[in-house]
């Protein structure tokens, strides 16, 4: 019996060395399908970082250029509702000379005086206007251009020399730093 015994615990610890190496086998190949598993992640997962990276970059980019065009639109509205105050600043003063003047018209006996009070303001007013950069045009005798001038009529001209140059100006035209904002309206020799 021994014997017997012998061969069956022989018998025994081979199935169990068998199934020892078929535990490690499947234990191996599992290892190796997570190793390819991992592996074939790894590009996967880096290009996963690549992207929420990308994609973080983007939005950062994308809300800071919100932020500017916001930013930016508001100060054009800003700008728009107070662009004007600095000609206002400027005509506050011209209003209230004019306003000193009425009241001296209304009690004033001596008219070359008020006169010439109007004519100090008017002359304040163009002066100022000028440092602002307007310049009236200057169009009587000169050559139509119909890039600053309007023509409303022509007329026959009186002499040879002013066929087709301004014969007359019914309205100045200016320039705002050498900008055309108002045309000139002339009266054309034909």
């Amino acid at each position: 019996m021994r014997l017997t015994e012998i061969l069956a615990m022989s018998n025994k610890k081979q199935t169990e060395q068998t199934e020892l190496e078929k535990e490690e086998v499947i234990d191996s190949t599992e290892q190796n399908n997570s190793e390819e598993n991992t592996e074939a992640k790894d590009p996967m997962d880096e290009l996963q970082d690549q992207y929420n990276q990308l994609n973080d970059k983007y939005l950062r980019l994308y809300s800071d250029f919100e932020n500017f065009r916001r930013r930016t639109a508001k100060e054009r509205l800003d700008l728009m509702k107070s662009g004007g105050e600095d000609i206002f600043k400027l005509l506050l003063p011209l209003l209230d000379d004019f306003e000193r003047a009425q009241a001296n018209m209304q009690t004033a006996t001596d008219v070359p005086s008020v006169k010439e009070g109007v004519e100090l303001i008017y002359t304040k007013f163009v002066k100022e206007l000028g440092n602002k950069g307007l310049k009236p045009m200057e169009s009587k005798g000169e050559v139509f251009d119909s890039e600053i001038h309007e023509a409303i009529t022509q007329i026959p001209a009186p002499s040879k020399k002013l066929k087709g140059k301004v014969v007359d100006e019914v309205e100045k035209g200016y320039f705002l730093n050498d900008k055309v904002i108002r045309f000139a309206k002339v009266v054309v020799g034909s």
